[in-house]
């Protein structure tokens, strides 16, 4: 065998391994690629539905919304109304029922003092002073003075 012989057989068998490991490598891209079609297959089966299932209740959400929308809308057309209503009967009411109060506080007074000693008139240190929403005893007034 001469040096030409050889260096042809070692191409040709460098060309055998190199054909063998491309066609292993072929036949691998080859199951990836099924396996990635039938992946593929499989999220679309399973994505219809799910998004059937979704849109059923995105509608169904929005008829709701409907709904909440038109009692929404009733409850404040009933709050108006009871505002109106309640407005009518307090200037319809209120007046001659604070009179009638007054009135029935005045004969109490009366019917109270009636029975009563006549009662001296209020000296300084018998009221009260108002400060600005409360009411302070004159004792303490006359604690902190002295």
């Amino acid at each position: 065998m001469s040096g030409g012989e050889v260096a042809g057989i070692l191409v040709a068998v460098f060309w055998a391994i190199l054909v063998s490991f491309l066609a292993v490598v072929l036949v691998r891209l080859a199951q990836t690629l099924k396996a990635t079609t039938k992946l593929v297959a499989d999220v679309t089966d399973q994505a219809v539905p799910l998004l059937a299932d979704a849109s059923g209740a995105v509608r169904s959400a929005q008829t709701q919304l409907d709904r909440v929308d038109a009692i929404a809308s009733d409850v404040q057309e009933v709050t108006s109304n009871a505002s109106a209503l309640s407005t009518t009967v307090a200037s319809t009411f209120g007046g001659p029922l604070v009179k009638v109060a007054a009135f029935g506080y005045g004969v109490r007074r009366a019917i109270g003092r009636k029975g009563a000693a006549p009662a001296e008139a209020p000296t300084r240190e018998g009221r009260r002073t108002v400060i600005v929403g409360r009411t302070v005893p004159s004792a303490r007034r006359s604690k902190r003075k002295g």
